[in-house]
């Protein structure tokens, strides 16, 4: 690529640093499901109407009102009937900015750190019971940065700044985390390399985290002064994440010179131009601005167009329509592989995922009533797609494990 291509290339990358691209190229490949031209999976959607019902039946369950949450890591932090947030927030400044810009930080580290745990990491909380996966990584996280463990000022233990990220080593995160020969956590390594990336990236943009003693929480009021007459829409929540945190993600395709995060290669997207066979997915920043809508919102912040955003691809979702046979493997060896999150399979798999999910919460709304802005996304993977993909995942193993296997380096799921 010469210099002058380079602002093209630039462009281009851009145009996939957004939701309605993972939508439009993931669709791509669902439609060439559709017509039997996919190389590893199938598209069974005989079986999305009762997979629909499944959903319902665990959504009523859980919530027989019907007054459903945001998908959003608030959830976990809650697990056992604790607040712990409430227990956290009186120890903020009094300031309502300043304790927006911990939970921020709060909120982002945590997402951060909570690529698949493995089966067998467990975190035992002082005082309190035992969690494992998701539930466990939110605990652990949370205990880790109430104890300070990312401020460099130990008299405002409550923040994540440039320094205290950037310093973060991996003995921290394994003591934290209850780490052990009998306690392995996948992707140790990776998630406290990760953090440190996060420390770099708050350093290198003043324009979004500040000059002076550069934090996390100052993406908080980067997004603030975004609204307008108090509303935010919630894709400039994710198109901010991916360019501001876009630094952080080891690895991955760089186009142009700017590295594009959640993005993998498929050989049914194709486009014809720099971007051809790209599949963005951007799971973890998707889960992320679900995470920050919560505290926008009890700032006085409304946050617009929910369903902008996407599902996620990730392995409850995913697992759940490849146990409820919605996507069925062609070859059933690949349901006993140990797969890169590379492979052309599992881009396939999250790529068809997002585009069920749009189609599942169709049925979903109709037999309730309901429509996408009563029922967002954000509330059809809280009730809900995600708790149905654990249960189906529970009936079919004993152990509860996704039906696929993926390698872990703690930085994508």
């Amino acid at each position: 690529m010469t210099a002058t291509d380079i602002p093209a290339a630039r462009e281009l990358a851009a145009t996939l640093l957004n939701a309605a691209a993972v939508r439009s190229r993931c669709r791509l490949i669902f439609e060439a499901g559709r017509h039997h031209a996919l190389t590893h999976f199938r598209l069974d959607l005989d079986q999305l109407a009762p997979t629909a019902d499944f959903v319902l039946a665990t959504m009523r369950a859980a919530y027989p009102t019907l007054v459903i949450p945001y998908h959003s890591r608030w959830r976990h932090f809650g697990v056992g009937g604790v607040d712990r947030w409430a227990k956290l927030a009186p120890k903020t400044a009094a300031d309502a900015r300043e304790q927006l810009r911990v939970q921020f930080e709060l909120a982002v580290t945590s997402v951060l750190l909570d690529a698949g745990a493995g089966p067998r990491w467990r975190y035992r909380e002082a005082g309190g019971g035992e969690f494992t996966r998701s539930e466990g990584l939110a605990v652990a996280s949370f205990h880790l940065f109430a104890s300070g463990a990312f401020s460099s000022m130990p008299a405002m233990p409550l923040r994540a700044d440039a320094e205290g990220l950037a310093a973060f080593s991996e003995d921290q995160l394994a003591n934290a985390f209850q780490v052990d020969a009998g306690n392995p956590l996948e992707g140790l390594a990776g998630r406290a390399a990760l953090m440190r990336r996060l420390g770099e990236a708050v350093r290198a943009q003043p324009d979004i985290f500040g000059v002076q003693k550069p934090r996390l929480g100052g993406l908080a009021d980067h997004l603030v002064a975004q609204a307008r007459e108090g509303q935010l829409p919630a894709t400039a929540i994710l198109e901010t994440l991916l360019v501001a945190l876009g630094p952080i993600w080891p690895g991955r395709v760089v186009l142009g010179g700017v590295s594009l995060g959640d993005v993998w290669r498929h050989r049914q997207a194709r486009t014809g131009d720099a971007t051809d066979m790209l599949v963005p997915l951007h799971k973890l920043s998707q889960w992320l601005s679900y995470s920050l809508v919560e505290p926008l919102e009890q700032a006085g912040i409304r946050v617009t167009g929910l369903d902008g955003l996407t599902g996620l691809a990730e392995y409850r979702n995913g697992g759940l329509f490849i146990d409820s046979g919605v996507i069925v493997a062609r070859d059933a060896q690949l349901l006993r592989a140990a797969l890169p999150a590379d492979s052309e399979a599992v881009v396939e798999w999250r790529a068809l995922t997002v585009i069920l999910l749009d189609e599942i919460a169709k049925p979903i709304r109709t037999t309730l009533g309901l429509d996408s802005q009563s029922l967002p996304l954000a509330k059809v993977l809280e009730g809900g797609t995600w708790a149905a993909g654990r249960r189906i995942a529970r009936e079919r193993r004993t152990d509860g494990t996704p039906p696929l296997n993926i390698i872990s380096d703690g930085t994508v799921f």
